[in-house]
């Protein structure tokens, strides 16, 4: 007779691990949106390089060889920025990851494992500050070296 209260403590326990567990994977959502977003960009930046060495080069580019090296400068270091921004937020998507599965370590353990969450958590969010730091400094490269030419026409 005395199991039944245990075992509706240890789901008690398991449900407030679910309930605990989350916030976390709601993290791991706008993560994985930011991520769709980098990846997007880094695509972008890696077609782009592409089709300035292997295609025909445009009329400005054949007229002017530096302003080619140039531009593949900067796309190399968009692509490095692009690339470091999605390693440091997948590498926060995994902290996450194992946030959750220490909470729940720490529900079928018995085991105090707050310092454990905490350090992780913290870390995740360090990894993720990188991460956007990063693509904060590719965007505003992209928008530095992006010149739009606007033509008006007088009629």
């Amino acid at each position: 007779m005395s199991s039944t209260p245990e075992i509706a403590m240890s789901f008690g326990d398991i449900a407030h691990a679910i309930q605990l567990a989350l916030a976390p994977v709601f993290l791991l959502t706008g993560i994985a949106g930011l991520l769709n977003v980098m990846a997007s960009r880094l695509a972008r930046i890696i077609d782009r390089g592409r089709s300035l060495t292997e295609q025909a080069l445009p009329p400005q580019h054949l007229q002017n060889p530096d302003s080619l090296n140039k531009e593949l400068n900067r796309l190399e270091r968009r692509r490095h920025y692009a690339s470091s921004a999605i390693t440091a937020c997948t590498c926060s998507a995994l902290l996450v990851c194992m946030v959750v599965a220490v909470i729940f370590l720490q529900v079928l353990l018995q085991v105090e494992l707050k310092w454990v969450i905490s350090a992780l958590f913290t870390a995740s969010t360090l990894t993720l500050i990188v991460g956007l730091g990063y693509f904060l400094r590719e965007v505003h490269l992209a928008t530095r070296t992006v010149r739009i030419n606007v033509v008006v026409r007088v009629d």
